[in-house]
């Protein structure tokens, strides 16, 4: 019925490679959709389930630049701080922060309690007792934060990067 030529007969190495090549390739073309599928299924996983106080366990650096303004201050004034977060997974944590104001080191390694929260969209709000108040905006896998002051006359927003789990 089909008539082959002679180098395409089933007993040719061409024909044994190139099979060969083919199932190979198919095989390699299943395995990538099956991944993407496990991989997508992941992600609908992680936005379904959403965040919750314990995605934020452990500690994370930071460091941001900013200007405090009336009615924080009299005048605008330049700031700068670093430290890290230890947020312990169940709402609470402990700040430890120096910070510049004025071009003066007015805090050095100063300890703070803090409380927060989370809501299952990955936002949420820090609070430090006695002190200010952030937005969060969390990764939903918890390695690192975006926070924003919410307090009138703060200015600051920096990005949190978790470095331990402890």
């Amino acid at each position: 019925m089909f008539h082959h030529p002679t180098h395409l007969r089933t007993g040719s190495r061409f024909f044994r490679r190139t099979i060969t090549t083919a199932i190979a390739a198919g095989l390699v073309a299943i395995a990538g959709l099956s991944l993407s599928g496990t991989l997508a299924a992941s992600n609908n996983d992680a936005r379904v389930r959403g965040c919750t106080l314990a995605t934020l366990t452990g500690r994370y650096l930071f460091a941001d630049a900013g200007t405090l303004l009336p009615p924080v201050v009299p005048q605008p004034t330049l700031t700068a701080w670093a430290g890290f977060h230890l947020f312990n997974g169940d709402g609470t944590g402990t700040d430890i922060v120096t910070g510049r104001f004025g071009g003066q080191i007015t805090m050095e390694n100063l300890v703070a309690h803090t409380s927060y929260s989370v809501n299952a969209d990955c936002t949420g709000s820090l609070t430090v007792v006695g002190g200010p108040t952030f937005g969060l905006f969390i990764a939903p896998d918890g390695e690192s934060l975006a926070s924003i002051t919410t307090d009138p006359g703060g200015t600051g927003a920096s990005v949190h990067r978790r470095v331990s789990r402890r």
